[in-house]
């Protein structure tokens, strides 16, 4: 049985979102997921991503990471981070995506379809529902001044070539 386990710390900038996608993509390779599967996954981490980058810290563009980076600079502020933990086991995946942001108010009202605490940046409001839909399993905790975890699994339907080679 395939045991495995990742753990990123990255900065909270919205071009960190490929990367965290691309790290798992690469992560959950030894499942030998399909096309469509990979799609899912990849997807899932996007919205959960964004949704930390966007809502928990509140980073919506160059304007504010600019704003972000003199306050920096200057002592007064330290670069928000997103984490991002990853578990194999047997044939499904675990992701834990969590900020220190914060938090989300009413977890309920947030994950409705269409609900976005952004209209003004064309924010969908369907995050919450893609990750419900590409995911088998979605549990998201939040502490308002805290921050907000998604954990997520989704159980993948073939068999990884390591078991094969076995």
């Amino acid at each position: 049985m395939v045991k495995n386990e990742m753990d990123l710390r990255f900065d909270a900038r919205s071009e960190n979102e490929a990367f965290a996608r691309v790290a798992v993509a690469g992560f959950v390779s030894v499942l030998n997921p399909t096309l469509e599967e990979l799609s899912d996954i990849k997807t899932a981490v996007s919205e959960a991503v964004t949704n930390a980058i966007i809502h928990g810290y509140e980073i919506y563009g160059v304007e504010e990471e600019e704003l972000l980076a003199e306050k920096i600079t200057e002592g007064l502020a330290v670069m928000p981070q997103v984490f991002l933990h990853g578990r194999i086991e047997g044939d499904v995946l675990e992701l834990l995506i969590r900020d220190e942001g914060c938090g989300i108010a009413d977890i309920e009202q947030a994950m409705e379809p269409l609900y976005t605490t952004k209209p003004d940046l064309d924010r969908s409001g369907m995050g919450f529902s893609f990750m419900e839909a590409f995911m088998d399993d979605l549990e998201v905790e939040s502490v308002l001044g805290q921050g907000t975890t998604v954990h997520m699994k989704k159980k993948l339907g073939t068999t990884s070539w390591i078991e094969q080679e076995e």
